[in-house]
């Protein structure tokens, strides 16, 4: 299971953070991931974290603004949202994913989503 939190109202240029805890699977194994969708738009991956945390990577509409995180002893993911913008507004999913390469099994969990509004 994966829950979000964080999302809210904030006005152009301000900051959020939102945070996914994760239970019920071995988080540590899992690359997670940020997601977002618009309305009337396709989801789109927005950021990606490796599943030690060793590396990360990000769609270029939001680089240098946003950072991925994790805390494995947590089981909690983060994106910090810096200079955020009205073109940011959308719900925000966290993911998580994971191949066992033995039998080949890709395993997916999705949260609910939580609303993040950049507006005036």
């Amino acid at each position: 299971q994966l829950v979000e939190s964080g999302g809210g109202l904030v006005q152009p240029g301000g900051s959020l953070r939102l945070s996914c805890a994760a239970s019920g699977f071995p988080f540590s194994r899992y690359a997670m991931k940020w997601y977002r969708q618009a309305p009337g738009k396709e989801r789109e991956l927005v950021a990606g974290i490796t599943s030690d945390g060793g590396s990360t990577s990000y769609v270029d509409s939001v680089k240098g603004r946003f950072t991925i995180s994790r805390d494995n002893a947590k089981n909690t993911v983060y994106l910090q949202m810096n200079s955020l913008k009205p073109e940011d507004t959308a719900v925000y999913y966290c993911n998580a994913q994971w191949v066992k390469m033995a039998t080949v099994t890709t395993y997916i969990y999705w949260g609910q989503g939580t609303q993040v509004t950049v507006s005036s």
